[in-house]
């Protein structure tokens, strides 16, 4: 859920940005073989029509009854692709990021340091401008 969350506030890639392949119908929208798409992920991921107008809250638990639910059955959490173009790391990262957090959490405590921005920033994936400053506490176990 949390890892879904920031994802969705913050997906490490903003846009993406496909070709046409044949004719295609997309709602009202016709499509014609040929024509670049662009999806804006980080407008998606930010838009109060699919999200609620609590989209710029950091809320793990809108999650707690999966992705589907959270979507209401709509295309809207694309931080690794959709559709047959899915990232093929999606899995590895995933579960890469649980494994390192499950360990440092295990032996750390950690706090955001008075001196860190927040100013997200984008240089060929999402970051942070100015890095994130974090002091870590080890824990007495």
């Amino acid at each position: 859920m949390i890892l879904n969350e920031v994802f969705r506030l913050y997906p490490p890639v903003i846009g993406l940005s496909r070709k046409v392949c044949k004719d295609v119908k997309l709602g009202n929208l016709s499509l014609v073989a040929g024509m670049q798409v662009s999806i804006p992920i980080v407008l998606v991921h930010n838009d109060c029509e699919l999200w609620g107008d609590d989209v710029k809250e950091f809320k793990p638990d809108r999650f707690a009854e999966g992705v589907l639910k959270a979507t209401n059955g709509n295309v809207s959490l694309i931080h690794f692709g959709w559709g047959p173009k899915i990232c093929i790391g999606q899995n590895f990262s995933l579960l890469e990021a649980k494994i390192a957090l499950s360990m440092i959490l295990q032996c750390f405590s950690f706090e955001l340091s008075s001196t860190y921005t927040h100013a997200p920033t984008t240089v060929m994936t999402l970051q942070p401008q100015y890095g994130a400053q974090l002091i870590l506490h080890k824990l007495e176990i």
